[in-house]
């Protein structure tokens, strides 16, 4: 590991319980700084209720820590957006969001037009899948930027059980992101989840990045915001156990496969390859194969949106 990442880590990876709520309450009064959540969101009636009811429980009513929570649904088919709403988040499409430019399926899309339908000046984006979801994650991540002006992104770091397996999960992480970071970008090699979907940052920094539309959206964040802002400017935080629903290892191949091209864009612009996939199911006449594009598409950073512009004007 290089020097520079052990120092990194002794200066710029903290526990949550190293700024007590009191500490970032009054860094946020002095500052002024306003504070959104997002949740991306397709599918996810069985989760996302409960997420929004702990942050606003906790975070909004208890304490004023966080100014808004918006769920950005991305085309859910069951009651994700009722449920979602009736906990107290307001509720956007996708679709509704920049309609001039038709929107493509991925996570990396929806947090890229929540920029336009959130106001704070830290946003900190909050994955609708999580079980057993505890407001640490949102405090832990959000209290960095308040408390510390040279900080402008942070990861929240977990345990990721797989099953009864403690530490198993992130599997994407230690097959694929991982090496990449390693040989690649040695100076992220201290983040220890860095494909997570719980991070904040500042709004100033967001609205400069490109945003991969699919899967690929946190570690082409990283890389980027690496470039921009350096890596002290970069942080995290150890916020505990992170609990989610598990995808099968045909998804997994499909993450990998967006994640390693991000990479490879970032290595190389322009140097084109085949952006597709191919795998493969058991069907009655043996093995068969099913292909897949692989994301290729990013959203210019937003301070190109004519729309945003206009909106910082008025």
């Amino acid at each position: 590991m290089l020097e520079e990442v052990e120092r990194w880590l002794s200066t710029r990876s903290w526990s949550v319980t190293d700024r007590p709520l009191h500490q970032i309450l009054a860094a946020k009064q002095r500052t002024g700084q306003s504070v959104s959540v997002v949740l991306p969101a397709l599918n996810e009636e069985e989760t996302v209720g409960d997420i929004v009811a702990v942050i606003r429980h906790d975070l909004m009513h208890q304490v004023p820590l966080v100014d808004e929570i918006v769920v950005v649904d991305s085309g859910s088919t069951d009651r994700t957006s009722e449920v979602a709403a009736a906990a107290g988040a307001r509720v956007v499409h996708r679709d509704e969001i920049l309609p001039r430019v038709p929107a493509v399926p991925g996570k990396g899309e929806v947090l890229w037009r929540s920029l336009l339908v959130t106001t704070g000046d830290i946003v900190c984006f909050i994955d609708a899948d999580l079980k057993e979801f505890s407001s640490d994650f949102v405090s832990g991540i959000v209290g960095p930027l308040l408390t510390d002006p040279g900080v402008d992104l942070v990861k929240a770091m977990y345990d990721r059980p797989l099953g009864a397996a403690a530490g198993q999960g992130g599997r994407v992480t230690e097959l694929m992101a991982r090496p990449l970071l390693n040989m690649h970008w040695p100076q992220l090699a201290g983040f220890v989840q860095p494909l997570g979907g719980e991070y904040a940052a500042r709004r100033s920094l967001l609205e400069q990045l490109p945003f991969p539309v699919g899967y690929g959206v946190e570690l082409g964040m990283l890389v980027d915001a690496l470039h921009l802002v350096g890596l002290d400017a970069l942080a995290q935080v150890d916020v505990g156990v992170r609990k989610h629903r598990h995808q099968d290892g045909q998804a997994l191949g499909r993450m990998s496969a967006a994640i390693y091209r991000t990479a490879q864009l970032r290595l190389a612009r322009g140097h084109l390859v085949r952006p597709s996939l191919t795998q493969f199911e058991r069907g009655e006449d043996g093995f068969e194969p099913r292909t897949y594009s692989v994301d290729t598409e990013e959203r210019p950073p937003m301070v190109e949106i004519a729309e945003y512009a206009a909106r910082k004007v008025a």
